[in-house]
């Protein structure tokens, strides 16, 4: 029995009586029980056909409707099995963004539940989801689960206004990003990113420099402090290979303290002033979401201890570039790790160019292990939550509570 509600009007005629009457059957449909009742009544004849929905009513009085966008599953077949048997798809495919906005507005996909993106690469293809496209979704929508870690994309407090639960997938791609960032923190103490660009030169006199220069001012990461700014699930499991592998000092700064027993984990320190920890650290991680303000412009860049590393693995806008080259530049910082890029897909030419810097295309959580992940993870938070109204790993939740006091 799929969800749904539905009053229907059963007319009979009675010889003693001048007017019909009718009788009324009211169904009460929910994905388990039904209910059902009869009275006699007696009203006019021109009473309309009701349909009365409820939150996981469809268009079709069918399955609930998910919104799929981007590309086909690839991986999880089982389990989008499962998932398709209690939902019935829609799909948007690549559709740009004039176009897909016109789907909405012609109400193409009909009243969907949920929307479901299973990738990071595809599915993006409308553009920002801003008020422009939120005020679209029909007031069916309860959720949308997305491929990524990262949300600057969503407007999340929109979503929560409208009641949408806005879930990411940080949890399967937590292990790719933490190694990628530890992957740049020992790029950036042993300069591998200079003996690398000499190796692919091709050039045997830039072979010999690095090959005889590097090894005179490059470091081993064991025992320098690391400063990391943003610790959650992905910030402390970065701290958790940092302390294991390589013995380093774990700082951290949050909007919350973490519990005694994580700070125990890896022996970390708190810092409730972000500035604090950046005149202490001897390498500091950027592992915070982007909330539409720079963290670190030329003050905050300033503020580091002279000869510290940076390494960003968040959101390019969230370090200043311009700032960067100049500290670069005038050695106040010694070395940079980039997995981001603040005018992403461009990458700054000055950087490029700089032997002190590793820089990557976006692509430290981009694993075989964390796409296959992602889509596991969006089918999961959607099935957990039409089956209990609980997501797996909601983003705005709290938003949700507080546009309801």
């Amino acid at each position: 029995i799929e969800p749904a509600r539905i009053v229907r009007i059963n007319k009979s005629w009675r010889a003693a009586e001048s007017r019909p009457s009718y009788r009324l059957i009211s169904f009460s449909l929910s994905p388990s029980l039904l209910f059902l009742s009869r009275r006699n009544l007696t009203i006019p004849h021109d009473t309309p056909f009701l349909h009365i929905p409820n939150p996981l009513t469809t268009d079709t009085m069918g399955k609930p409707i998910v919104l799929q966008l981007g590309d086909d599953i690839k991986w999880n077949h089982d389990l989008y099995k499962e998932f398709t048997s209690k939902f019935e798809i829609r799909r948007s495919y690549s559709m740009p963004r004039a176009e897909f906005i016109q789907a909405l507005k012609d109400k193409k996909f009909g009243d969907f539940f949920a929307i479901y993106r299973p990738f990071w690469n595809t599915g993006g293809e409308m553009g920002n989801w801003d008020q422009e496209l939120i005020s679209l979704l029909p007031s069916s929508c309860k959720i949308y689960a997305s491929a990524g870690a990262g949300f600057d994309w969503v407007d999340t407090e929109s979503l929560a206004k409208r009641g949408v639960i806005y879930c990411n997938a940080a949890a399967a791609c937590t292990e790719s990003v933490a190694d990628g960032a530890i992957w740049l923190i020992i790029s950036t103490f042993r300069l591998f990113s200079w003996s690398s660009v000499a190796a692919r030169s091709g050039d045997p006199d830039r072979f010999v420099d690095a090959n005889k220069n590097l090894g005179a001012v490059s470091r081993n990461p064991n025992g320098f402090s690391l400063g990391i700014i943003g610790f959650g699930k992905i910030g402390r499991r970065i701290a958790e290979k940092a302390f294991a592998s390589h013995d380093m000092k774990i700082l951290y700064n949050d909007v919350v303290r973490m519990p005694a027993d994580v700070e125990k984990a890896t022996q970390a320190t708190y810092y409730p002033k972000v500035d604090d920890l950046l005149a202490t650290a001897d390498c500091v991680l950027v592992a915070t979401p982007f909330a539409g303000k720079t963290l670190l412009d030329a003050a905050g860049i300033a503020k580091m201890k002279r000869g510290a590393k940076l390494i960003n693995i968040a959101r390019g806008k969230l370090v200043e570039e311009e700032a960067l080259v100049a500290a670069l530049k005038s050695g106040h910082l010694s070395a940079a790790g980039l997995d981001v890029h603040f005018n992403e897909p461009h990458v700054s030419k000055e950087l490029i160019g700089m032997r002190n810097v590793e820089v990557l295309s976006h692509n430290a959580g981009a694993s075989l292990d964390a796409h296959m992940g992602f889509e596991r993870l969006g089918m999961q938070n959607i099935l957990s939550y039409a089956q209990s109204g609980k997501a797996i790993s909601p983003v705005n939740a709290h938003l949700i509570k507080q546009s309801r006091l």
